[in-house]
């Protein structure tokens, strides 16, 4: 069922929320500062705490999964299209930062991608790509 979870995934919200709205205040923003980001940190953070300790069942752990899938890439959508009206509003060097975050992101992709990798399959995927090429 994914109603297990949810409680966890809206305290983290409520409380990503409040400190984004209080970070913007500190910063002289009138808007939520990073609010998302923040509960989808802390939801990352206490969900493997909780795993590690055992105390979070495996119905739990499904249902976050569930609306993680769903929620993250809305949130995207909704957050990349203010940004493309903010960048397009505030001139040539908004534009250029975007490009070029996007540009580095995509380039420290294989790097991230081989960090978590065992040395088995960092061998496989050498000889794969040899195969490939050849």
């Amino acid at each position: 069922m994914v109603i297990y979870g949810v409680a966890l995934l809206a305290g983290c919200m409520l409380v990503g929320v409040f400190l984004g709205d209080l970070l913007g205040m500190v910063v002289g923003v009138n808007s939520n500062v990073g609010g998302v980001g923040i509960a989808m940190l802390l939801l990352v953070l206490l969900v493997d705490y909780l795993t590690k300790k055992k105390k979070l069942a495996i119905k739990s752990q499904e249902g976050i999964a569930f609306w993680s899938a769903m929620y993250i890439p809305i949130v995207i959508a909704m957050t990349a299209g203010q940004n493309v009206v903010a960048a397009v509003k505030g001139g040539p060097l908004a534009i250029l930062a975007g490009v070029m975050a996007t540009v580095v992101s995509f380039a420290l992709v294989p790097l991230v991608a081989k960090i978590g990798m065992k040395k088995e399959d960092a061998e496989q995927a050498s000889e794969w790509k040899e195969a490939k090429q050849a």
